[in-house]
């Protein structure tokens, strides 16, 4: 996924109220929209390199977004909204190794009226049901973690692909790691003691985990490699 328009490099000073973001550009500090609901944790410190992008769509009352945070010599991708295209671009490019040569993709597939999952897909005689997870944590060197804070959404997410493997589908999720120089994956289970648990509930089930870096750059990120899971 490439950015439509080049960004703009500042420091970060501060979050507040959870979607917005002081940056310092130059002498000037801006308010920018910061488009990730989660803790963010480890990534708020000050004075760390960030890049924004500018839209000036009379209709936004925020012209700037935050899109990439500089933390240890190392790039994180923070906007979610991004995860979903950057999956997207990775199954129509064959990036993903489980999931190559598919027959048909659908964005948001509603699997019934309380849940939709990020995608749907058709290979050959199978129907695939993927969600993605945005991952941006980092607490050890080199394992990136997820969730970041307890995670309902997520906790439905993973008991509703149990119940889609008993009517017939495939389930994937897929841990999108926006970081760099990652080699390995685990789930928090510290931060969420339930939704580990549920997870190993999941894999017995025949859930599929995935977890894929990506290469970030201010210029676009796309899916990179693919990391081991380790399970603690």
């Amino acid at each position: 996924m490439k950015f439509t328009k080049r960004l703009i490099k500042g420091k970060f000073i501060k979050r507040y109220k959870r979607f917005f973001a002081d940056i310092k550009l130059n002498k000037e500090i801006i308010v920018a929209h910061c488009p990730n609901t989660g803790s963010m944790m480890g990534l708020l410190g000050t004075n760390n390199d960030v890049w924004i992008s500018k839209n000036n769509d009379p209709k936004r009352k925020l012209k700037f977004t935050l899109e990439i945070v500089k933390v240890k010599n190392n790039l994180i991708g923070v906007n979610t909204h991004f995860a979903n295209k950057i999956v997207n671009h990775a199954l129509s490019n064959n990036l993903i190794t489980e999931l190559k040569k598919c027959d048909y993709i659908k964005p948001e597939f509603f699997f019934n009226k309380e849940t939709r999952f990020d995608f749907f897909i058709k290979k050959k005689n199978e129907k695939i049901l993927v969600e993605v997870k945005n991952v941006t944590l980092c607490r050890d060197k080199k394992i990136a973690e997820f969730p970041d804070a307890i995670t309902s959404r997520g906790l439905k997410h993973l008991k509703t692909l149990i119940d889609a493997i008993k009517k017939g589908y495939k389930s994937y999720i897929i841990f999108l790691i926006q970081m760099q120089g990652m080699e390995y994956f685990k789930i928090a289970k510290d931060i969420d003691k339930e939704y580990y648990q549920n997870y190993l509930i999941a894999k017995k089930f025949g859930v599929n985990f995935l977890a894929y870096r990506c290469k970030i750059s201010p210029k676009e990120i796309k899916i990179e490699k693919k990391l081991q899971i380790v399970d603690e």
